[in-house]
């Protein structure tokens, strides 16, 4: 993410615009499918290096400096667009760590894996982390990134492993994932309860449907991650799933309809299904999303009769009742804020 520190000057008129609904009240409306006196608008941007390892994403507790340039990039980012809610990145902190992953040979050895402790610092860099956000800026609504428990075990075990595993005993696997639960669990309750988020950003996806049958992913993940759901339900019932495409592979996303929570994320594009036919698909819920995320997509590098036209088909299409326009993730980091603002007049107007 670019230094954003001197668009706030040139942003400044966007930053006293008059509002019937503060911040707050107008997404979590839009959430609950409550009428909004405009539709909400969310953009987000990564703030450390995109890289294919995630090395940067997951490397803040041996390197200090990257959860400051974390931090500091939501500063810019929430002084510069004043945005309508802010889903709080965790970038730095992507996985939870599972120590001599690498190296496990067999499904047996998931059985080596066990819940951190309440004070890891894993988890106490994201309460603080999560904190130091949320005291930016008052009356908004912050939602907090967090990757499924199968998307950690994949990432430390590494491809080859994690395919193995799973098509030699699924059952372990499902047993692992509940165990990683525990931690992403104590993570989601520290950073509600102690941070002042208002909910949990799921990040959820089939690795990959050739290996993980949707039958295999009903029996032995999607119990897994409707269980956490729930249980983070009952700290804040304000909880968006995002199913991501995972650079353009695709999801059934049927096998994500009955899950827990208050809205629904997807890569609209990707998975060829528009906010209007996800809203019928997920029961009526609250939908965000609609523009392509991807580098040279609209949203990124579109004029702005480009950027409003789009929006505003996608506001006629969908309606105006349970629907958050945004991306279908995140967008690139060189997106010029006025193109988020852009979505926002049109809305406004809409």
């Amino acid at each position: 993410m670019p230094d954003l520190s001197d668009r706030v000057e040139k942003q400044s008129p966007f930053l006293d615009r008059r509002r019937i609904m503060n911040d707050k009240e107008r997404i979590l409306n839009a959430l609950d499918n409550k009428p909004v006196d405009r539709v909400p608008v969310g953009f987000w941007f990564h703030f450390l290096t995109q890289d294919p390892g995630f090395v940067e994403f997951n490397a803040a507790l041996t390197d200090p400096g990257l959860a400051a340039k974390n931090i500091e990039g939501h500063r810019a980012y929430i002084e510069g667009l004043n945005p309508d809610f802010v889903k709080i990145m965790s970038d730095g902190y992507f996985f939870m760590p599972i120590e001599g992953a690498k190296e496990f040979e067999c499904p047996d050895d998931l059985k080596k894996i066990k819940a951190l402790d309440r004070d890891h610092p894993w988890i106490e860099a994201q309460v603080k982390l999560c904190g130091s956000v949320t005291r930016m800026r008052k009356d908004t609504a912050y939602f907090y990134n967090i990757f499924s428990p199968t998307r950690s075990l994949w990432w430390n075990l590494g491809d080859a492993a994690f395919f193995e595993f799973i098509a030699r005993d699924p059952q372990a696997v499902s047993d692992a994932l509940a165990e990683i639960n525990k931690t992403l669990l104590i993570l989601a309750e520290r950073v509600i309860r102690e941070s002042g988020v208002d909910g949990i950003y799921f990040s959820a996806s089939n690795p990959n449907y050739r290996v993980v049958s949707d039958g295999m992913y009903r029996k032995y993940i999607s119990p897994v991650e409707i269980s956490y759901l729930r249980e983070v339900g009952k700290l804040s019932e304000y909880n968006i799933l995002h199913i991501c495409s995972n650079s353009g592979k695709k999801n059934n996303l049927e096998l994500f309809a009955d899950y827990p929570v208050k809205a629904f994320s997807w890569a609209s594009h990707s998975e060829n299904t528009t906010l209007a036919q996800g809203k019928k698909l997920f029961g009526g819920k609250a939908v965000l999303g609609g523009f392509e995320h991807i580098p040279g997509s609209i949203i990124h590098a579109g004029s702005k009769e480009e950027i409003k036209a789009y929006a505003k088909t996608l506001i006629e299409q969908t309606g105006r009742v349970g629907v958050i326009i945004g991306a279908d993730c995140t967008v690139p980091s060189d997106t010029p804020l006025e193109h988020i603002e852009w979505v926002r007049q049109v809305v406004a107007c809409s």
